[in-house]
Formats: C-alpha cells, structure tokens, sequence
C-alpha cells in the first residue's frame, strides 16, 4: 500500500478554508521540525485548487544566502520573469512578497524565524510596509503569505512582540502539534501492524512525527523487529535518522546545552539541584549557568518542560525538569552512544545496550501515552470517563509518586493510575498505587467527598490479570482498551 496523508483533518480543514477566501492573507504555522508544516500546506494548496505557488526555505544565513536561495526557488517555480525577478536586497524581497501576491500566488516563506538575526531584521519592517499596503487592498489582493517556523519562540516574537514590526499583521495562526495517537495507529494498521508492543515501541521513539514513520516505511522497517528498525533507521552508514538529532536539534546549541540535555533525558524529573551538581562535577566553570540554561532550553527551544509541586503558584521556583520530544529523550539516553561506537565496536553488540536503554525509556512513555489517550478520548466523547484536567506536577512529599492522576470534576471523580511494561507488575503495584493515593487524599481534604477510583494499566492485560486487578478494587486498562472507539 502507498503512503497516504494521515491525521490533520482539523488543520487541513482551515488552511483549505484560508485559501478560498481568495484574498489577502498572513497566515502562521508553527511547530516542531520535521512535524508535517510544509506537508500540510502542500495538501491543501492541492485541496484547494491553487497552483500559483513560491517556497522557499530561508537558509540560517546572510542576506547573500537568503536571496540566492529566492532566486533559486524562483527558477525551480518557473515563476514568469515578466511578473518578478530575482531580489537584489532584502528590501527587494518584501517587494517581490507583495508583487506575487497581487499576481494571485501564495507565497510560502519557511523558517521564517530566522528573519529574527540581527543581520537579516530588517526584513520585517520592508515586509511590514508592504503587508499593510495589501492589507488595506486585501480584497483586490487574490494571493496571501504562509509564514513557518520551528523555533516557536522566534517566530513568535517576530509576529508578536508588540515592539516588532510585524505585531499583530497575521489574520491566522494555526500550531501544528505531534499526530494524536489514533492517527499513528492509522499508519500501523495500514504498512504493519497496531500491536501494542509496536505502538509502545515506534511512540516512544517517534511520538506522533509522521517524517519519522515515513521514513520507515520508505526503508521497508515500519513492521520489522525493533533490533532490524535500528540498525536500518540508525546504525548503518546510509541510515536515515542517524544524524537527525544533530542536524535537526542540537546544532541550534551549537554544543552549549549538551550536558543539560543529556542529564535530563537520563534523569526524568531531575531537580535543579541534581543538574546543578551534575554539571559542576562535569565542567565547574559552567555550574552558575544552569538556571540559564534551563530558561533558554524551555522558552527559546521549547524541549525541555518544568513541572511544578501539585497546586504550586506559577511563579514557584522548585521544580522538576522532563525532555518534552520522545525523539531526543531516546536519542539522548539511549542511541546516541551506541551509535557513535558504530565503527568500533560490533553492531550487534551496540543494538543491544541501545535496546536494553530503551526499555527504561518505555517505562516513561507508557505514562504519557496513558495519560494522551485519556485526552484523546474525552476529546472525542468516547469512554466512560469525562477527564476535564489532568494533574501533571508532582508531590513536595517525596514518598509520593502516582503515575496518572485524572480528573473529572463535572461528576467529581479522581482516578489514580499506575503504568507498568509488566501486566504482572501492574496488579503487584496496586497496594503501593493506593497508599500513595491515601497519602494525596490526606493531604488535599478537598477531594474528601468524591468518588475515587484506581486503574491498572499496561500495553497488554490478558483476563486472568484483569480479574487479578478487579479483585484489587482496580479498573484494568490496557492500550486496546485506550484506543477501543478512536477513528
């Protein structure tokens, strides 16, 4: 079976509904790399009929570099010279923005967020100028602007910041996040298999990045074992993703972050202090800068996110630190090593110790898998719990730790869940699940008179566990029973 376009109806949806306006616009589309931007615009300019089209990747470069790569995207469009040439300036390519888009072409400027240099800024206020001008014709003007970007931050100050000169220009905006979990179960069922164990392995590793699944569908490995993935998709001289997390990731770093990072991924909800000691143990002189670090890694980069004591203030400042992207935590903590032994050491003997790291990063990603699906199902009206909030901080009380703690305050139900790889696990952890949940009670009287409820769950429950955890007063869950009804 070909690759078909999977998931972003939603999105999809509106930028076809933006494009048939035909008239002016400037559109936002933000979101990690390789997530689908630049996909999605193409399936709906194709939806939507429209075949004036110029792309064009703005490079991380000088003026120079950014209107050689213009006038090369020019060519490659076949754009008519009697409408536009190539620009000479930067001033020139606001123009020519301003030109293609009376001329009714959709211009598509991706990353974007490096128009945010100090060398090449200036862009923004020629582009201003001309973005008001089309603005105040905008129902003359049958073309419009696609803005992407990948670093959220950037991008967002450029468009955003009420000092910029582009503040509040854009008529929409639209976030591209990870594909939810019924649409990669979609891509399983139709180039392998949605086994459980599959989908634990490839969303740990993947998330919901449909680049990354299609390139394994490309290498032929999207239903082979995990060993054969590996070495196809990381270990060999000619594997696609073997550089991914450098070329796509780190080099934004430029090597400052790289001991944060790695801490991290190896040391899910470490504290500042544990990173703090950490660092000043591997390099003394970068010690002071971590909380530094940690600012420009969470707002700039967005890859690492903070979580705070359950009904914390926002401003607290104790916290504990996660990898946001499933890719880098499982590069970070579990590839990255074996393979840059690769031409040392025996393959074989490298998959394994990577195979072996990996088991301990599907021990995290079944607990947010876990508690995406119970969003994914409240979204969508399916289930027998309506979850309005999840608590996602943790317990100042460090004997407390609870895998999944669901809310339903309509109703006034808490659930408290634990995630275990191990079905045989999951039924031992319920003793320690509920004295955990009694210490969370005691503490937070407000959830005195609700009706509390405990889950098990594991990717898979055979019925002699699940009578096992029902005899524990649990509710058995496995990952069928959390995707059961999601188209």
């Amino acid at each position: 079976m070909s690759w078909d376009f999977y998931g972003r109806s939603t999105e999809l949806s509106a930028l076809k509904g933006i494009l048939e306006r035909e008239r002016w616009f400037f559109a936002r589309i933000t979101g990690r790399r390789r997530i689908g931007k630049t996909t999605l615009v193409q399936r709906a300019l194709a939806a939507a009929g429209t075949e004036r089209v110029l792309y064009v990747q703005i490079p991380d470069s000088a003026p120079a570099g950014v209107l050689s790569a213009v006038a090369d995207a020019l060519e490659t469009f076949d754009i008519d010279p009697a409408i536009c040439r190539a620009p000479t300036s930067l001033r020139g390519l606001a123009r020519l923005v301003g030109t293609l888009a009376r001329a009714g072409y959709v211009v598509a400027l991706d990353e974007f967020q490096y128009f945010s240099r100090k060398h090449l800024y200036e862009f923004t206020s020629h582009l201003q100028a001309e973005v008001d001008t089309l603005s105040a014709d905008a129902g003359n003007v049958p073309g419009g602007l696609f803005v992407l970007g990948s670093l959220h931050t950037e991008l967002v100050a450029l468009l955003e910041d009420r000092t910029a000169p582009l503040y509040n220009r854009t008529t929409d905006h639209i976030e591209l996040d990870h594909l939810e979990t019924s649409s990669v179960c979609a891509i399983l069922r139709a180039h392998a298999d949605d086994s459980p164990e599959r989908l634990l392995s490839l969303w740990s590793l993947f998330e919901g990045v449909p680049k990354f699944y299609r390139d394994c569908y490309e290498q032929g490995v999207l239903g082979a074992t995990q060993r054969d993935l590996l070495s196809r998709m990381f270990f060999r001289s000619s594997s696609p993703l073997r550089t991914e997390a450098d070329n796509w990731f780190l080099s934004e770093l430029r090597g400052r972050y790289d001991v944060v990072l790695k801490y991290v991924a190896r040391h899910p909800g470490c504290s500042h202090s544990d990173l703090k000691g950490y660092v000043h143990d591997m390099s003394p002189q970068s010690g002071e800068q971590v909380g530094g670090y940690l600012k420009i890694l969470i707002d700039k980069y967005r890859m690492i996110e903070k979580r705070l004591p359950i009904f914390a203030r926002p401003r607290v400042k104790r916290g504990r630190y996660y990898l946001r992207d499933n890719f880098l935590r499982s590069w970070l903590s579990a590839l990255a090593n074996p393979v840059a032994a690769v031409n040392f050491r025996p393959e074989s003997v490298l998959i394994a110790q990577a195979l072996e790291r990996l088991q301990v990063t599907e021990g995290f990603s079944l607990e947010r898998l876990a508690a995406q699906l119970y969003e994914e199902r409240s979204r969508a009206g399916v289930g027998e719990f309506a979850l309005t909030h999840r608590m996602e901080g943790y317990w100042d009380r460090g004997d407390t730790e609870i895998d999944l703690v669901a809310v339903n305050d309509d109703d006034k139900i808490i659930r408290f869940g634990s995630c275990k790889r191990s079905a045989k696990r999951a039924v031992a952890d319920m003793p320690r699940l509920k004295a955990h949940a009694a210490r969370f009670l005691e503490a937070h009287q407000r959830y005195s008179d609700w009706q509390v409820e405990y889950a098990a769950i594991a990717p898979v429950l055979d019925n002699a566990t699940r009578q096992a955890i029902c005899r524990a007063g649990a509710i058995p869950e496995d990952l069928p029973d959390l995707l059961a009804d999601l188209a």
